[in-house]
């Protein structure tokens, strides 16, 4: 597994375990709770770019079990209560996940993401 690489100098392979949900005060919260966090991208790719993650460890999309029900309700409620407001005040927005190689750091995120492309 390649670990993540941020401008940060994280090296590890889980940027969400590791050091978002510890660290919420370095972030531009949207929303927090003892489920769902919800933050702007550190680095983003687009003008808009927010990412949703559970706190708990769930490896990705495709790793989740009936055990986490619940932590998915409430993941996509967050999910879909932020796209609304992103699509409601621009127009509109996309929701995205990640799985295999194309998924850098190996715990399952969401992106809401609209506006221009800010890099590759």
């Amino acid at each position: 597994m390649t670990p993540t690489r941020t401008g940060d100098g994280y090296a590890g392979d889980d940027f969400y375990c590791d050091v978002a949900i510890p660290r919420t005060a370095q972030l531009q919260v949207e929303h927090d709770d003892e489920w769902v966090l919800a933050f702007h991208h550190t680095r983003p790719f687009w003008a808009n770019h927010i990412v949703v993650v559970p706190k708990k460890h769930i490896a990705s999309l495709t790793s989740v079990t009936a055990e986490d029900e619940e932590w998915m309700r409430r993941l996509f409620v967050v999910v879909q209560t932020l796209a609304g407001v992103l699509e409601r005040r621009d127009g509109a927005a996309a929701v995205l996940t990640n799985l295999g190689a194309f998924q850098d750091s190996k715990h399952l995120h969401v992106h809401i993401h609209n506006g221009r492309r800010l890099r590759d």
